[in-house]
């Protein structure tokens, strides 16, 4: 069974996996450096999957590494969540996968339109469904919390639950019934989650995270200001 852990260092953190004649499979474009006898190949998807990933778009190839040695992938400002998919299904929020063992399964997975617009992702929403025992690593952008509901209910304003068991009924919903009260709450529309399962969150991000995405949205924001004085 391939070894993942976390490594951090200087306020960045990467993950490291120890393979034993073993494949895992990540998001493309995440390797770092790898060390020993390893082997990447990134196969051309089947015909559905290549349109799957065209209209949702997916990141076509997915690239796999296979043999014995250390494989790093690339460091991050923010986190990385390692844990067993114990069999089950997960829907991860778009761009939150990163690697896993190759005994998980990655999908597509489409919410409704309505849930998509209310939510705020416009009209198609698509995620990334994870199946099968084995071992799943989610970036996000802060420590992970898991959340369990027993037949209870979660409401999030924003997009902070990196994946859900598939048990978990998601929804978007007004944050009051009535569209008045929506509206000078503040809250406009808000995530539900509700039913039995596990939620994983990241509501809170690593202080130097924050601090990176303040600095480049304000160095692309001045970019395109400048631009525009000067046309």
């Amino acid at each position: 069974m391939s070894h993942f852990e976390t490594i951090e260092q200087e306020g960045l953190r990467l993950v490291k996996v120890t393979l034993q004649d073993e494949t895992i499979r990540t998001e493309a474009g995440a390797l770092y450096y790898m060390k020993g006898s390893i082997t990447m190949e990134s196969k051309a998807p089947s015909l559905s999957g290549f349109f799957k990933a065209l209209a949702t778009g997916e990141k076509i190839f997915r690239p796999t590494y296979t043999g014995t040695g250390e494989l790093f992938l690339e460091p991050s400002f923010g986190g990385f969540h390692i844990f067993d998919g114990g069999g089950h299904t997960w829907i991860a929020e778009s761009g939150a996968y990163w690697a896993s063992e190759m005994s998980i399964t990655v999908d597509i997975h489409r919410e409704s339109t309505l849930t998509a617009l209310k939510s705020g992702e416009g009209f198609m929403d698509f995620q990334t469904k994870l199946s099968g025992q084995g071992t799943i690593v989610l970036q996000s952008q802060g420590p992970v919390e898991v959340v369990s509901l027993v037949n209870d209910r979660m409401t999030v304003d924003g997009s902070y639950v990196l994946a859900r068991s598939g048990d978990i009924k998601y929804s978007a919903q007004r944050a009051t019934k009535s569209i008045f009260g929506s509206m000078t709450s503040g809250e406009g529309f808000v995530r539900i989650y509700e039913g039995t399962g596990t939620l994983l969150m990241a509501p809170l991000p690593f202080w130097r995270h924050r601090m990176f995405n303040a600095i480049a949205s304000a160095h692309a924001a001045s970019r395109g200001g400048g631009g525009g004085s000067s046309s």
